[in-house]
């Protein structure tokens, strides 16, 4: 059993084991998709929504992985976020980042522990409540082979924490007689290329804010079409860094369930310009 699998399996008996708590009364794609980093939101943005599909008074939460593959890398992530009350979120995801194409045999992997807590507002929108949901997050971010490539760049920490305000709202009769869903978050950030080359460096050591935008719309009751865009700091004298976007497409076949796929650009990734492909994601929520 290879590492990824291992994890897949660990994530689903995590996810599993709260079962006997879990609800799924919230409605469908409420608690978005999983991003890269483990929190609930796009595949590229944490948004406002809390993971899972429990209530104010059920415990919820969901299990994934993802392939992110460009010209020359490839990043798998899984993990699993458990969702309490509708309120907290807490989160874990493995990344491994491959570098075969440039350096056989060699990855960067990355941990991410990330908290969430809903502050504010309500995410589905009425005349009574019109103000978004509002979420405050964090996430820890260990680089474990930070000395490998991060360093040789000008990284100048193996880790650190990114902070973040999430902002979602979700229109059930929105334009073209559509539900739609929109976001903006504001990250403080030292990550370079989301900390996978580490934090901080020779050209700028403080956190950045960086603004991550998002906005989808159901064009069936179990298909959701989106686009996102997230900056990107730019801290390495090595290379400049550019910011990512994605266009996805999610589809629905019941609450439990889900599968993105997505072009993605990420821009320059150290030496390399121009590093776009696709991007596949499933997973399994209670």
């Amino acid at each position: 059993m290879n590492r990824w699998t291992r994890i897949a399996s660990g994530a689903a008996l995590a996810l599993a084991s709260s079962a006997a708590l879990a609800g799924s009364n919230r409605l469908l794609a409420t608690g978005g998709v999983m991003q890269v980093e483990g929190s609930a939101g796009g595949g590229a943005v944490p948004w406002a929504l809390i993971a899972g599909l429990g209530t104010d008074e059920q415990v919820g939460g969901s299990a994934f992985c993802t392939r992110a593959r460009v010209q020359k890398f490839q990043l798998d992530s899984c993990g699993v976020a458990v969702g309490l009350f509708d309120r907290i979120e807490i989160s874990y995801a493995r990344q491994d980042f491959d570098l075969d194409e440039i350096i056989p045999g060699e990855s960067i992997g990355v941990d991410v522990i990330g908290a969430k807590v809903r502050v504010l507002g309500d995410a589905v929108y009425d005349q009574d409540r019109w103000f978004p949901q509002v979420s405050l997050g964090a996430q820890y971010k260990k680089n474990q082979d930070f000395g490998f490539v991060p360093a040789l760049l000008g990284a100048a920490e193996d880790a650190d924490v990114d902070l973040y305000v999430a902002a979602t709202k979700v229109y059930l009769a929105g334009p073209f007689s559509r539900t739609w869903l929109v976001n903006g978050t504001l990250r403080a950030t030292r990550g370079n290329q989301f900390g996978i080359l580490g934090f901080g460096g020779d050209r700028k050591d403080s956190r950045s804010l960086n603004l991550e935008l998002s906005t989808a719309m159901f064009v069936t009751d179990t298909v959701v079409v989106g686009a996102e865009f997230r900056q990107k700091p730019d801290n390495l004298g090595s290379f400049a860094e550019q910011d990512a976007w994605d266009a996805f497409a999610a589809y629905f076949p019941s609450k439990h369930f889900s599968v993105t796929a997505a072009y993605v650009d990420l821009g320059r990734i150290a030496m390399m310009p121009g590093q776009h492909g696709w991007y596949l994601s499933l997973q399994g929520s209670l």
